[in-house]
């Protein structure tokens, strides 16, 4: 995989999606009022959410039935997310998440505002254990939401605020949650997806199984340091032979042609260097 061309391509899919999910959103307020936007679905947030999958399973399999707000479409994709994250990874998170597209789209203005500084203030042992807090959001969550059956999720979740800022349905503690998170971006990028997002939490794993990994070519690196400064979630991966950290969105910011002066030393692929 050609990385310059995923990385445009990701820019685009990126804008594709949070037009789309922008437009459903509204389309389904417009709907409930009585008008609509032909050829658009109306479905809810909920409907559009994979980790509202995730949170279901447990009644699913032991009720038969969805918790509050929950749809089949929810399970559906929760599937064909899993199956790209044994792939390549949490592209979800880095292609088509709303809400990380945001955070980016914020952390540009940090990035020319705090230059060098920007996505450098948290110190590097604090940022590790941070890092392990999403693990216990998403615990949190899984275990209310199956022993309730009620998605208590839903009252802080800055995906639903996003899209929904505009309607009653939105509490004030997911606005507070979105407000704080926006201003976080200015100085921390993805500040959302590397310590509190239940969902990415769940989606890192797969970068200990994937079969595609972006590896780097020790015989051919010049340790410049490129690709660990274009990292957004701040992994050493100049110090790998194979990106496996739970933080890895698989955005392939640190690749060659993205990041890495030296051509074929960080790439996405099967198998290391030497099997090629």
């Amino acid at each position: 995989m050609k990385s310059k061309k995923a990385k445009i391509y990701r820019k685009y899919v990126q804008l594709f999606f949070f037009a789309l999910i922008g437009l459903i959103a509204v389309n389904h307020t417009l709907v409930e009022s009585g008008a609509g936007i032909p050829f658009i679905s109306d479905a809810s947030l909920h409907a559009l959410c994979p980790f509202g999958g995730v949170v279901t399973l447990y009644n699913l399999f032991t009720l038969g039935t969805f918790i509050s707000k929950i749809h089949m479409s929810s399970v559906i994709l929760m599937a064909i997310v899993f199956i790209l994250a044994v792939l390549f990874g949490p592209v979800f998170c880095s292609f088509v998440c709303p809400l990380g597209t945001l955070q980016e789209w914020i952390g540009k203005i940090g990035k020319k505002i705090f230059k060098n500084r920007y996505n450098r203030f948290i110190p590097a042992p604090v940022h590790r254990v941070l890092s392990y807090f999403r693990y216990i959001v998403l615990a949190m969550v899984v275990y209310i939401t199956a022993k309730s059956g009620y998605l208590m999720f839903a009252d802080v979740d800055p995906y639903n605020a996003l899209f929904s800022f505009w309607s009653d349905e939105v509490s004030v503690k997911a606005l507070i949650v979105l407000g704080v998170l926006a201003v976080g971006s200015l100085f921390v990028e993805r500040p959302w997806c590397k310590y509190a997002c239940p969902y990415g939490a769940l989606l890192g794993l797969s970068n200990k199984i994937k079969f595609f990994k972006i590896r780097r070519n020790a015989s051919t690196c010049i340790s410049c340091h490129q690709c660990t400064s274009a990292c957004p979630m701040n992994i050493d991966v100049e110090s790998t032979s194979s990106v496996t950290n739970l933080q890895c969105i698989s955005c392939f910011e640190c690749t060659s042609e993205a990041a890495c002066p030296v051509e074929n030393t960080v790439n996405l692929q099967i198998g290391d260097f030497s099997q090629k």
